[in-house]
């Protein structure tokens, strides 16, 4: 269950989604299949291949692209891989406690 966004930041992640821009959107978000994370960062890109390029720089895989109809395709950073790339990436104010 995603919440805490404003539908301001997601018109602006899919802004520079669609711009070609590689995109970082960070929110609190519950699932029970990964206990102890509450926070997702979705990292997306229209230009899948540069997407891929990005995420082989952190030893992200293509295959972990979830892959959307709507254009907005992406990553999904969770736990200490979302803390070690947000600040690989300097995005310094995404990281929510």
């Amino acid at each position: 269950m995603a919440f805490g966004i404003k539908r301001a930041d997601v018109v602006a992640w899919k802004q520079q989604i669609d711009q070609g821009q590689v995109a970082f959107l960070t929110h609190y978000w519950l699932d029970d299949r990964f206990p102890g994370c509450k926070t997702v960062t979705k990292v997306g890109c229209k230009d899948l291949d540069r997407l891929s390029e990005w995420g082989k720089k952190y030893g992200l895989k293509k295959e972990w692209i979830h892959h959307r109809k709507d254009g907005y395709s992406h990553y999904d950073l969770l736990g200490d891989k979302q803390k070690e790339i947000l600040k690989a990436e300097n995005i310094n104010e995404l990281l929510l406690d």
